[in-house]
């Protein structure tokens, strides 16, 4: 939710993000990284989380193998474009937008269904990942994230107004 404050006076309003927890899933479909962002919500335990990054990885699956082909076909030598399954859920409550790399690793960000610009979020994410984990020379694919200057680094740029 995009909450606003007063400060001084009437027309000077601050806007603030508001990211509740960001996810990610290897191409497996395993979790490998998650964090929450936002104090005081309801605590999930870590197997809350590996049933959500599981079932929403297959679910993603399922709704790339259904979505329907583009009414042209593409021209001789041309390639389809690939289809993107879920990209975005939205509840009263919170915003769930994905974003799936080139490689197959998908980055889950809840926001407040009010935050503008979900998807320049989590594509920030994902470069702030290939910055500080993928260029780690001790990070092993497809192994759970433990980059400590990614943790500083998606901290500073998520949890600043």
């Amino acid at each position: 939710m995009s909450v606003t404050t007063q400060h001084t006076t009437p027309t000077e309003l601050m806007v603030y993000r508001v990211v509740f927890a960001l996810l990610i899933i290897n191409k497996a479909g395993g979790l490998i990284y998650t964090r929450t962002f936002a104090p005081g919500l309801q605590k999930l335990d870590s197997n809350d989380y590996l049933i959500l990054a599981g079932t929403f990885h297959g679910i993603h699956a399922i709704s790339r193998s259904i979505n329907p082909a583009p009414p042209v076909p593409p021209a001789p030598g041309n390639r389809r474009p690939p289809t993107t399954g879920i990209e975005s859920m939205e509840s009263s409550h919170f915003r769930l937008t994905c974003f799936q790399s080139p490689t197959g690793v998908k980055f889950l960000l809840f926001t407040s269904p009010e935050q503008p610009n979900t998807d320049v979020i989590v594509r920030r994410c994902y470069e702030v990942y290939g910055d500080f984990v993928m260029k780690n020379p001790f990070y092993s694919l497809e192994m759970p994230v433990r980059v400590e200057k990614f943790d500083r680094a998606l901290g500073a740029y998520l949890a600043r107004p």
